[in-house]
């Protein structure tokens, strides 16, 4: 604080005291503690922890949708099995205590158990697709798996109750069961093996297409005019 000097003494002060600055309060304002409650960072990392949320969920019922469907799927070999033991061509067989032949060298017997063995593997592959697609239309990675795997294993159980419940296929036993010259039927056999990728091939194409013509729309977006 400055003096003055006047006269050989000393006057008043010429400068008022030191004031507190008007500002300092709001100056302290700044420098506050943010208000209390949710704030963005908040609202986002909730955001994030319920879509975490949703998308878990939405796995979990994937995958017990997707082994519901490979389990039900699989079953369906059992009708494939009993419907080819059914309409598949028999081939005959003739023996004359010496051997087994086929009675008619010239049939198509044996061609006709594989083609119908396809043609129902693809019928039911249809249905499965179909059925799968009412139950889940929009689809799925975890779906079509389940679908394919199941059609394949389907096709592996329908060639077993075929041929477990169809003719013996001890066939030298058989010829000696029944006697000299009289037909018996062999054992169904599939000779293609292929034929076992018919359901699983079928019912992947059938649902794909089945999910692109009437499956949900992902949402077209919206845009915005220019300015």
């Amino acid at each position: 604080m400055a003096r003055a000097w006047h006269d050989g003494g000393v006057t008043a002060p010429l400068t008022p005291p030191h004031q507190p600055h008007e500002s300092s309060s709001s100056d302290d304002n700044l420098w506050q503690a943010p208000p209390a409650g949710p704030g963005p960072s908040w609202m986002y990392a909730h955001e994030v922890a319920k879509d975490e949320a949703d998308s878990a969920a939405e796995l979990r019922k994937d995958l017990r949708d997707s082994a519901l469907i490979l389990v039900c799927v699989t079953l369906m070999g059992l009708a494939l099995g009993f419907l080819w033991l059914w309409l598949a061509p028999r081939v005959p067989l003739i023996s004359n205590n010496e051997a087994v032949f086929l009675k008619d060298t010239e049939g198509e017997e044996a061609i006709g158990a594989d083609g119908t063995f396809v043609l129902l593997a693809v019928g039911i592959g249809v249905l499965t697709a179909a059925a799968v697609f009412l139950f889940r239309r929009r689809g799925g990675i975890a779906l079509v798996i389940a679908l394919a795997v199941g059609g394949l294993l389907g096709s592996l159980l329908g060639w077993g109750v075929g041929v477990w419940f169809g003719p013996t296929t001890d066939v030298a036993a058989r010829a000696r069961e029944v006697g000299e010259g009289v037909t018996f039927d062999a054992y169904l056999e599939l000779r293609a093996k292929g034929a076992l990728l018919a359901w699983p091939v079928a019912a992947m194409l059938v649902h794909l297409g089945l999910t692109a013509l009437f499956g949900p729309r992902d949402p077209e977006p919206e845009w915005l005019p220019e300015q």
